[in-house]
């Protein structure tokens, strides 16, 4: 008779069902561990990767065709799949605030316009990142993007990106929401996991005042008194 992993486990160690499950969350995958390690970006190794990694990736072009994925794991949890109709693109955004571009640094009118360099951009270096590969592919639909590095002057991110023409896409039921022409340029309108974070977008008791699109878009329907003409 076949036997289970499980039935000759138990058979060979007398445990609870309870006591196997507790067991098996103990048993990790290659993918766990890939993880784990990305957890501590301060250990030998990850500094070491990382050191290497960034020395390689200012090599290259500011946008690129990755091969594969730099994290599978992280690629995966963010939808990548290793099939045709889907690739990594790779690129580096340039760290820190923006600075006004103001001739001469005069910045004429109120006191609050004044200002030049201790100025913040809205929105993070990732979702930048996404809308500068979208820009540069556009043939293709941004799926996420994830961190893979950074040194002194540069971050880099990888993007996955989407080709909706390809049939393997256009036919996978899990993949295909994506061919939708409303999801053209989800990246430019902060449709993204990224974009979203940056709108102050979430779910849950802490994101109530955000319901329907926006902070603003939700405080103006709530305080606006909508009538009838003819009433």
């Amino acid at each position: 008779a076949v036997v289970s992993t499980k039935q000759w486990y138990q058979r060979r160690v007398a445990i609870t069902a309870g006591e196997y499950k507790s067991y098996l969350s103990l048993i990790m995958g290659a993918y766990k561990y890939m993880e784990e390690l990305y957890k501590k970006k301060q250990s030998d190794l990850m500094r070491f990767l990382l050191r290497v990694r960034c020395w390689q990736f200012r090599q290259l072009t500011a946008i690129h065709r990755a091969s594969r994925p730099t994290r599978p794991d992280k690629a995966r949890r963010l939808g990548y799949k290793n099939k045709q109709g889907i690739c990594i693109y790779r690129t580096r955004v340039k760290r820190g605030g923006r600075k006004r571009l103001a001739a001469k640094g005069i910045c004429y009118g109120k006191p609050k316009t004044s200002g030049v360099n201790q100025l913040k951009f809205q929105r993070s270096l990732q979702s930048v990142a996404e809308e500068r590969v979208g820009r540069a592919c556009g043939g293709l639909r941004v799926l996420n993007s994830y961190w893979v590095g950074q040194d002194a002057v540069y971050k880099y991110y990888e993007v996955i990106c989407v080709d909706t023409a390809h049939k393997a896409i256009r036919n996978d039921p899990r993949i295909n929401w994506i061919c939708n022409p409303v999801h053209k340029h989800r990246e430019l309108r902060g449709l993204t996991s990224a974009g979203k974070k940056n709108r102050g977008m979430g779910k849950g008791h802490n994101y109530t005042k955000v319901i329907g699109s926006s902070r603003r878009a939700n405080w103006k329907r709530r305080n606006t008194l909508s009538l009838r003409r003819y009433r």
